[in-house]
């Protein structure tokens, strides 16, 4: 599957997790069998590709996420673009102190 110029595989980043079938796919809402079937080549829908680059890829916990969250950075871009910039550098730094993205809210 192709995001952002860069192609995604299911079953590498999968294995690459250590995480069976079950594990992997139920935690973007995919069953197994669904998620096997994509495994083997057959089109995923853009919103489970979505999903699973924002859970595996980007290790964005969807439980944590609320409405909330995203009406403040809209906010923050469109009336103080300058303090968005420079919170999403420092979080940037803050992430690379911890070697993986930030999943706190």
């Amino acid at each position: 599957m192709k995001l952002f110029n860069f192609t995604i595989n299911p079953k590498e980043i999968r294995r690459k997790l250590g995480l069976n079938q079950q594990e992997f796919w139920t935690k973007i809402g995919v069953t197994q069998s669904g998620g096997s079937r994509y495994e083997s080549g057959r089109e995923m829908p853009k919103p489970v590709q979505e999903l699973l680059r924002l859970v595996h890829v980007e290790k964005l916990d969807l439980s944590r996420v609320r409405k909330d969250d995203f009406e403040v950075l809209e906010y923050l871009k469109q009336n103080h673009p300058d303090l968005y910039r420079n919170l999403r550098k420092a979080s940037k730094t803050q992430r690379g102190k911890r070697g993986s993205p930030s999943t706190e809210h």
